[in-house]
């Protein structure tokens, strides 16, 4: 099976990131393009041999966009197109249609309650959406919650298949030496006590609440805070007004490694924290939150989707704003430690399981079967096995039902 994999951007972030893990796990040919933006993520997923095409697109509305798409997708010899982020469904669901695809899915990583990949839920962007959905066969959604918010949009239940994301386990395995090098690489005192926040400096994920309780914390509480992101400045005068600034360090944006890994430094940077703070009230999945865990940390988080309706041993929701987080953490330091090692509720979302369960999906996309979640007890193998067979037949790529061909 031949897989093109169309994105709005390869700039570090969660889903650009997560893409680059998934195809390094995926047993099928892959290639990708990008609309926009081929930043470090493109980098290395050229550095793990996977072809990587720019589209160059200028803004949300470039009219050449479609038809240059088109053209790579009817080039490439492809049995199915999967989709990633807003602008890249909007564009890339009806570039495959006009290409003859057939077999297209889309994953849905940021649908939150109130906003898309930052942008406003509105009825335009919304009916948007809902129009270039129909052009497909599937939508992934990485989180039960993000099912429930697709169909409360209009999405039929009997298209949308979770797939959550993943992450490789043992690469968040605790590492003391790794904490100790990583905290002196720093400038982190060896006896702080180190509060991590882990994600893309936005003001959505509200790093705020976490600087302004550094001010109520004891003198030896630091603040690392991993990533870059628009609200970079607007963090560092916070801090500066909470009279903190000598305790929050920022990394900014941790770059892929040119060895095939993601983030080569997160690992080594979780293990210097001592507990991750995640005051985002409004997640899809809770990614640093789960690879938080792996490490064996303490997590405090506001929302995880990831979490609901398991156990979770460490995690502790938090419901508020400073205050909250101030009595949590308080709390949190003065918990005897426990082993640092990863709890079943990391370990369930191996990456490998998350390549697995999407592996079914496409077998049912490229055959024209029900997605995975419609058929109980469905054998993986032999759904692979199906995959492989529909993808090498002339007659592969069905037409979904009620879809007509363009």
């Amino acid at each position: 099976m031949k897989v093109l994999h169309i994105i709005t951007g390869l700039g570090v972030g969660g889903a650009e990131q997560q893409l680059r893990l998934l195809l390094r796990h995926l047993p099928v040919t892959c290639d990708v393009v990008t609309l926009t933006n081929a930043g470090a993520v493109a980098d290395g997923l050229r550095a793990d041999g996977v072809r990587v095409v720019d589209l160059g697109m200028r803004g949300n509305r470039d009219p050449a966009a479609l038809p240059r798409l088109v053209r790579i997708i009817r080039a490439g010899g492809y049995d199915l197109v999967h989709t990633h982020l807003y602008r890249a469904c909007v564009y890339g669901r009806p570039a495959a249609r006009l290409a003859g695809i057939r077999a297209i899915v889309a994953t849905e990583h940021s649908l939150g309650g109130t906003q898309v990949e930052g942008r406003r839920l509105s009825a335009g962007v919304r009916a948007l959406y809902l129009a270039s959905e129909r052009l497909g066969r599937a939508t992934v959604a990485v989180s039960p919650a993000v099912a429930d918010r697709l169909r409360a949009w209009g999405v039929p239940a009997p298209r949308i298949e979770v797939v959550p994301n993943g992450i490789e386990p043992d690469r968040f395995r605790f590492d003391p030496a790794a904490r100790l090098r990583t905290r002196r690489r720093l400038g982190l005192p060896d006896d702080a006590y180190v509060i991590g926040g882990i994600g893309r400096l936005t003001a959505g994920k509200r790093f705020d609440v976490v600087v302004r309780a550094l001010a109520a914390l004891p003198a030896d509480c630091r603040l690392l805070l991993v990533g870059g992101g628009p609200e970079e400045e607007a963090l560092r005068r916070t801090a500066r007004e909470a009279g903190v600034a000598d305790r929050v360090l920022l990394t900014g944006e941790r770059p892929c490694a040119g060895d095939g890994t993601p983030g080569p430094d997160l690992p080594s940077l979780t293990c210097a924290m001592d507990v991750l703070a995640s005051p985002s009230p409004e997640e899809t999945f809770g990614l640093a939150v789960v690879e938080a865990l792996a490490c064996g940390l303490p997590v405090l988080y506001a929302s995880c989707p990831a979490l609901e309706g398991i156990p979770a041993p460490g995690a502790r929701r938090v419901t508020g704003g400073t205050d909250a987080f101030v009595r949590a953490l308080t709390e949190a330091r003065a918990a005897p430690p426990g082993p640092r090692s990863a709890p079943d509720a990391a370990r369930r979302y191996d990456i490998a399981r998350s390549a697995d369960r999407l592996m079914d999906v496409y077998a049912a996309v490229v055959s024209g079967r029900p997605l995975p979640s419609a058929v109980p007890h469905a054998d993986s193998s032999a759904a692979a096995s199906a995959a492989a067979s529909a993808a090498a037949s002339p007659s592969a790529s069905p037409t979904p039902q009620g879809v007509t061909s363009p």
